[in-house]
């Protein structure tokens, strides 16, 4: 299984809305990441909207990205959430992938 780490950045002004979409992420959303093989998905925040992302899975994120890419509910959902975003960019298609360089297993 690969870990995938990545960044990308909220508005600050959108911060606790954006907290709040998460708290209700649609069932057809939640079962597309999980149909395209994402496990232990998670997200923080930083107080200035830096997301960092974390999920594991058999492939690379731009292979996670792809799958996702061919399921027409994330393209709404990104469009959904494009607006909280600092450039106004899809949130995935700004994601930066951080090198993983250690780990504690």
């Amino acid at each position: 299984m690969k870990r995938i780490g990545f960044q990308f950045k909220v508005r600050q002004d959108r911060l606790i809305e954006y907290k709040e979409q998460h708290e209700h992420v649609w069932q057809e959303m939640l079962d597309a990441l999980r149909e395209t093989g994402r496990h232990n998905y998670t997200l923080f925040m930083r107080d200035d909207g830096l997301i960092f992302g974390y999920f594991e899975t058999e492939e690379s994120l731009a292979v996670a990205q792809a799958k996702m890419a061919e399921k027409e509910i994330n393209t709404r959902w990104q469009e959904f959430m494009s607006p909280f975003t600092d450039s106004n960019a899809r949130p995935d298609e700004s994601f930066v992938e951080l090198e993983e360089y250690f780990h504690l297993d």
